[in-house]
């Protein structure tokens, strides 16, 4: 006697949640790559506002803004609201409890302003969680992670 079966078997349950979780593993690795290559481009517009506004201050002063004067510099969160507020007139710009700036919180990234040369500048930004170190000099010469 033949008897007619109006559900799914297990084996076929098995290997739809198998190839779903397949798909969700390769989107939230897609997705992980899409938001740092993001931030990434996000540091560098950044970078280059700051390229700009250094461009700026040297025309008003006759003296480019330094974080470090010594041709190295640590990228901190005071370092960054320096920048910001002193190139880019954001005064109400804060320091989190977690010790990061606001572009820390928002972008990841941390940066300082080194003094190269007679007249040259290096913007770098660092990474908070993580190893990538970008760098644009005052020529336009950008250094991605």
């Amino acid at each position: 006697m033949i008897t007619k079966s109006s559900g799914f078997s297990l084996v076929e349950l098995l290997v739809v949640v198998a190839i779903l979780g397949i798909l969700s593993a390769v989107s939230v690795i897609s997705y992980n790559g899409y938001v740092a290559g993001t931030k990434e481009k996000s540091m560098k517009a950044l970078m280059q506002q700051i390229s700009l506004a250094q461009t700026e201050e040297y025309s008003n002063t006759g003296n480019y803004f330094f974080s470090s004067t010594d041709g190295e510099c640590t990228a901190s969160a005071e370092s960054t609201k320096a920048l910001e507020e002193g190139l880019l007139g954001r005064n109400s710009y804060t320091i989190g409890e977690d010790k990061r700036s606001q572009t820390g919180r928002e972008i990841g990234f941390e940066m300082c302003v080194s003094k190269t040369g007679a007249s040259d500048y290096v913007i770098s930004a660092q990474e908070i969680a993580g190893s990538c170190k970008l760098t644009l000099t005052r020529s336009g010469n950008f250094t991605p992670c």
